[in-house]
Parts: C-alpha cells; sequence; structure tokens
C-alpha cells in the first residue's frame, strides 16, 4: 500500500521529491483494493520488439508566436527571465521542449498581436527585429538539440503587391522565406530545421515546389518542409495525386485533430504531426486536455509529434485566448509567474524520450479507458507513459470531445523481446485532483520490481504514470518568484536608449503596425530617440487587422486616467495619429475596439471618437497641428467625462463617456503610415 510519507528538498535547484510507496513484488499503485470493494477491472497488455518497431517519434514542442505570445517574456528582469526559460527549455528540468516553433513576423495581427518583419519593405532586411531570435538562441544555448520551425501567419504588403495573396509570384514569397532562414544562420547562427508554408490558410502546390527549389538552390537542402499547418485535406490528398508535391512536403501537419487523422495522409506515407494543438487555459483541465493528446495523437492519429499553441502566456491576460500557454510570465513589472500543470504534464513524456526514439506497436487503447504509449531508444531502453484522463476534466478548447469513460483499473504489463531483461522500472506520477484541488504533479515514486517481465499498476483516474529505464529525470525548480502586483499606476517612457537590446520598446503591445524604437540623427536634441510607426502599407493579413494602427500598454481595469504624449505626423495633408485611454479591445478582435481615442491631423483638424475606427465622433474641431512637428497631446479621462489638451492648453472639455468603463491606454495613427512618438506618460 502507498504510504504517505514524502521527503523533499526545496531550494534552488533540483527538488528531489520522492513519495514513498512499499512495493509488494511487482506492483506499484494503491495495491489491492480492501475486502468488500468492488473488484477493479483488469486486463493486460503485452510490449514486444521482436516484430519490429512503429512510428518514429519527433518529439514535443511548443509555439512562440501566432502571434506576438512571448511579447513580455523579454521585459522580465533576470534572475526571473533565465528561470521561466529554464522551466521552458533545460533538459531533465521542467517541460525539456524537444521543439520550439516561431512565428516568422509578417507585420500583422496574428491573434494577440503584431509581429516585426524582418523586411518591413522590399528593399529592407534586418534580422534583429523582434524577439523570436532572441528566444531561439536561449532555447540552444539551453539545449543545443532542440528543433527549431519557422511558419508564417502573414507577409509583408510588398510581397502581395497590392494584393491580400502571398501566391500570386511565389518566387518572391520563396525568396522572402529562404532569407528569413538565411539570416537565422548569418546573424544568429541558428539551424532552422523545418519551414511552414501559411499558418491556416491556403497552400499552393506551385509555391510549395518553388520553395524547395529554392532553399536547394541556397545550400539549404536540410530544411524540411511541413504543410500545410491547417487541415489534413486537401493536402494529403493532392500529395497522393501529385508526385511532385509528394516527393518535396516532408512532414504533414493538421491543426487540432482531435487525436484524429484521415486514410490519405496514412496513405502518403509521410511523418503526420499535430503541428498546432493544446490551446486551451493552463489549469488542471488545461493539464488533463494536455496528457490526453500528448498520447492519443499517436493511439489514435499515428502522430509523432504534438506542438502546443503557445509556448508561454506573455501577453496582457485579457487578449485573446488569455494564458492559454504551458506556463504564464505576464508581469515582467513585478517578477512573477508560474509554472503551470502542463508543465509538469510535458515532463512526462519530454524527459524520457528524444527525438530519433520509436514508438512501440500497440493498440495504447486501457480497457477501462486511457490510453499508454511506450517508446524505445533502440538500446535497450523502455519508457510507458499511461493516462487515464477523464472526459470532463480534460475537454481542450477545440475541437469537441466525444463523450467517454474512465474507471479505477489494473493494467498488467508483460514485457517481451528485447525488454524481457528488465528488471526495475523507474516511476513518476502526476494526479489531478479536483475535489480538492491539490493537485500532485511530477513526483518520482519507488521504482517497480518487473518479475519475469510482468509487473502490474493499479490506475485510477486522471491520473499520469511513467515508467522508464531511464534515470536521469528530475523535478527541478527555484525559490518562489515575486508577488503579483498589476501594471504600475504612473508609467513613462522617454524611448532614449542608445543600443536597445530589442527592437520594440517594453510592454507597448502592437495590435495594428508595428512600433519600433527610432534615431533621429538631424533632430536638434529633444527627440532623437523615438518610438515610429513603421508600417506603411496594408500587410497580406491573417485576421481583419484594424485600418490603423494601435500598440496597447498598461492594465485592463484602469478606468481613470491621464495619457500624455509628444506626437510628430510625417504624412502630410491626410496623416494622423491619436492617444487613447479605456481601450477595450485587441488581438483578433483589434477591429471592433472602443474606447476614447483622441485624434489630430495633418490638415489642422482634431476628432474624439468612441472607437478605432473613428465612426463613433463624440467631438471634433480645429487644433492648429501640423504635420512634421512636435506636439504635446495629453488625454484626461475620469467617471464619465473627458477632456483634451493640446501643448499643455485645453482643446476640448466635457465630453460625456457612458462606455467602455476601462481598458488599456494606447497609441496609433490613421492609416499605414510614419509617425513617431516620444515621452510617453499615463497615470
Amino acid at each position: 500500500r502507498r504510504t504517505r510519507r514524502e521527503r523533499s528538498w526545496t531550494g534552488m535547484g533540483c527538488a528531489a521529491l520522492l513519495w514513498g510507496t512499499i512495493l509488494l513484488g511487482c506492483s506499484c499503485g494503491p495495491g489491492s483494493p480492501r475486502v468488500g470493494a468492488a473488484p477493479l477491472l483488469a486486463a493486460t497488455y503485452v510490449l514486444d520488439d521482436s516484430d519490429g518497431l512503429g512510428r518514429e517519434f519527433d518529439g514535443i514542442g511548443a509555439v512562440s508566436g501566432g502571434g506576438a505570445t512571448s511579447r513580455l517574456l523579454v521585459n522580465y528582469q533576470e534572475p526571473y527571465r533565465s528561470q521561466i526559460l529554464d522551466y521552458l527549455f533545460k533538459p531533465n528540468f521542467g517541460a525539456s521542449l524537444h521543439i520550439l516553433k516561431v512565428e516568422i513576423g509578417g507585420d500583422a495581427q496574428s491573434t494577440d498581436g503584431t509581429e516585426p518583419s524582418h523586411m518591413h519593405y522590399e528593399n529592407d532586411e534586418n534580422y534583429f527585429r523582434g524577439y523570436e531570435w532572441w528566444l531561439m538562441k536561449e532555447a540552444k544555448k539551453r539545449n543545443p538539440k532542440i528543433k527549431l520551425i519557422g511558419l508564417p501567419w502573414a507577409f509583408p504588403g510588398w510581397i502581395g503587391k497590392g494584393e491580400n495573396w502571398p501566391y500570386d509570384y511565389p518566387d518572391v514569397t520563396a525568396y522572402y522565406i529562404v532569407s528569413w532562414i538565411l539570416g537565422a544562420k548569418q546573424y544568429h547562427d541558428l539551424d532552422i530545421d523545418y519551414i511552414g508554408i501559411w499558418n491556416e490558410r491556403a497552400f499552393s502546390s506551385k509555391y510549395i515546389k518553388l520553395l524547395r527549389y529554392t532553399l536547394d538552390k541556397h545550400g539549404l537542402e536540410q530544411v524540411r518542409i511541413i504543410a500545410s499547418d491547417r487541415l489534413w485535406e486537401p493536402i494529403s490528398f493532392v500529395m497522393l495525386i501529385d508526385s511532385e508535391l509528394h516527393g518535396v512536403v516532408d512532414v504533414i501537419g493538421a491543426h487540432y485533430p482531435g487525436t484524429k487523422t484521415v486514410k490519405n495522409a496514412i496513405l502518403t506515407g509521410k511523418k503526420l504531426w499535430s503541428s498546432e494543438d493544446y490551446s486551451t487555459f493552463n489549469n488542471d483541465v488545461g493539464a488533463g486536455c494536455w496528457a490526453r493528446i500528448l498520447n492519443q495523437n499517436y493511439v489514435n492519429g499515428n502522430m509523432t509529434s504534438t506542438i502546443a499553441w503557445n509556448l508561454v502566456a506573455s501577453y496582457y491576460e485579457q487578449l485573446p485566448f488569455g494564458r492559454c500557454g504551458l506556463m504564464t510570465a505576464q508581469e515582467p513589472w513585478s517578477g512573477h509567474y508560474k509554472v503551470e500543470s502542463p508543465i509538469w504534464i510535458t515532463a512526462h513524456t519530454t524527459q524520457f524520450t528524444q527525438p530519433g526514439w520509436s514508438y512501440l506497436q500497440v493498440d495504447g487503447h486501457l480497457e477501462g479507458g486511457g490510453s499508454f504509449v511506450a517508446l524505445t531508444d533502440g538500446l535497450g531502453n523502455l519508457t510507458i507513459i499511461i493516462e487515464t484522463m477523464s472526459h470532463n476534466h480534460s475537454k481542450c478548447i477545440r475541437p469537441p470531445l466525444p463523450n467517454y469513460s474512465v474507471i479505477p483499473q489494473r493494467a498488467t504489463f508483460y514485457l517481451r523481446g528485447s525488454f524481457y531483461m528488465v528488471r526495475t522500472l523507474q516511476v513518476w506520477h502526476s494526479r489531478l485532483d479536483f475535489e480538492s484541488g491539490n493537485s500532485s504533479l511530477f513526483q518520482q515514486l519507488h521504482p517497480v520490481k518487473v518479475w519475469r517481465g510482468r509487473f502490474y499498476l493499479d490506475l485510477n483516474v486522471d491520473e499520469v504514470y511513467t515508467l522508464t529505464t531511464l534515470k536521469t529525470g528530475r523535478k527541478c525548480g527555484y525559490p518562489e518568484p515575486p508577488p503579483p502586483q498589476p501594471f504600475p499606476s504612473s508609467y513613462k517612457d522617454d524611448f532614449n536608449i542608445r543600443n536597445p537590446p530589442f527592437s520594440e520598446a517594453p510592454n507597448f503591445a502592437d495590435q495594428t503596425g508595428v512600433f519600433e524604437y527610432f534615431v533621429n540623427p538631424s533632430d536638434p536634441g529633444d527627440h532623437v530617440f523615438t518610438l515610429r510607426q513603421v508600417v506603411v502599407q496594408r500587410p497580406i493579413t491573417w485576421v481583419s487587422d484594424a485600418d490603423q494602427t494601435i500598440s496597447v500598454i498598461g492594465n485592463f481595469k484602469w478606468v481613470n486616467m491621464t495619457v500624455t504624449c509628444d506626437i510628430y505626423i510625417e504624412k502630410p495633408r491626410d496623416g494622423g495619429v491619436f492617444i487613447a485611454g479605456r481601450v477595450d479591445n485587441g488581438g483578433i478582435y483589434v477591429r471592433r475596439t472602443k474606447g476614447v481615442f483622441f485624434w489630430v491631423f495633418a490638415d489642422g483638424t482634431y476628432r474624439v471618437t468612441g472607437d478605432l475606427a473613428g465612426e463613433e465622433i463624440l467631438m471634433k474641431g480645429l487644433s492648429g497641428v501640423r504635420d512634421n512637428a512636435w506636439h504635446t497631446l495629453t488625454l484626461n479621462i475620469q467617471g464619465n467625462s473627458a477632456s483634451g489638451l493640446l501643448n499643455g492648453y485645453p482643446l476640448w472639455e466635457n465630453v460625456t463617456i457612458s462606455k467602455p468603463r476601462n481598458g488599456w491606454a494606447a497609441l496609433g495613427t490613421r492609416s499605414f503610415e510614419f509617425a513617431q512618438f516620444d515621452n510617453f506618460h499615463v497615470e
């Protein structure tokens, strides 16, 4: 029987958590049911490599991007930023991820913000924008073997030459993508392993073939192509009838497949991946979702890799899909972060397998509900991962989960073939407790003794077990990070930084357009260093970006606020900029954003509107503002009333505000146009 002894060592480094278990013969788990209890359902399962192995395992990973999901991570101070990265990437520490997939920024909204392109314009190349380069290097620093994937969600407008479509000039698109891969190597010494086509949008067979040709022409034969990062069809069918396309696609990647595949995908003979999955709130139900699909994507769907969206929830939580990361790090101003339960569910697989291992040929379904997979390195090592997640405790955000039941059960395993001589298996265990909320995550139990190739486990509901010959597993940790704090109620940024570590100012979350640090070499001194909106052509979008550009900042719960900023309109005649408060939306919903927007235009007029689109006009008049000159705007919102100042003098007042009741501060431009901002201050 399991005893309640527990020994733990906490603090820096690894916390070795050993749960006492008395092992009777070859058993593990809670042991025999007590007298009078209903007998457990019992079933046997054979693990045998005598007739060969199953598919090659390609690893477990996560996505940064799609979009701007790691935006706030870069602003964390040390040591907290490095601690977060250790939990994600450091082998035998936390999640120990095998794969990092990043967005190839396209200057457009891609879920929770925009990520900057390495080529805003046709004659422009810069391989230091954004934070994905930095993140890939940090991942490689911790795990040199980690696989890297790049995938575009959107593209700069020049690629479509005015059309919202990347395939009219496939040679231009292929050149753009290959330049990103070459830049990764030239400027960051990063080798990209896989490249995708266009996230969750149409594919072009002609483009995919041309991409392969362009890769090979630039000596990138080792870069593999994933298609189409959408559904199993039509890509699988088209590959079956187009032998040339079949020859250039290495992996069929589907999104949110519900652990199922289709016949045509299997008939291609290609690797099958769930190349984006999970996307679920990271509480224990999210952990249950993740545990279930990590096993069942292979058991039901022959998928040899599962990649979570997203890596770490490092974006304002009120943006779409808040806290849908493997862990949460959304407070760089306080240093607070949270290692959520999906991190430890990931470890059950990642710490005891590696890409290049092989699955065993097993059915994988447990008689009492749940699943198991078994993997080997072909050198005698064996890892078995078992999950018994119940229906209501493992629902992912999509697709809907058909009803099923899981009951307590006894599983007896017979080890055959090269595993017959295994005598001992290390045991790691998680139990998600939805009644008390006192879940036990990734605890090391006493090893299980294998007697003549046989052992059994008594399995309860909502558990994960890893049984393995490997002794390298660790549950590591750091001291508790600082407690959570709201965004500072007084915040200033003068953007005066000569060599910024990143291209974007801290805490600003671009929702349409891209706002970058800028140097004005000709300025007499007051505005040498500014923040500049730099996207001047509507991108090839992934969702409906706004027609205006906007970057939000602060605390979504703010009600009363004063926002002040120096502004510089660069576009003559019809250029314009705004500052705003109580901004209530962003991400994929940015077009419907409401708030209090104070606009000034190059033609000398101003407007106050209740929306980003500028349709709900609350006040308008003359301001005397002109382009190519600095002006100071101040927006004051108190209760149901707002007022505005220009260069310190009242311009408008007593505008009645009914809604929204709260929201972020923001700044932006009337259209895709150059404009500059300086000395931002919100109180």
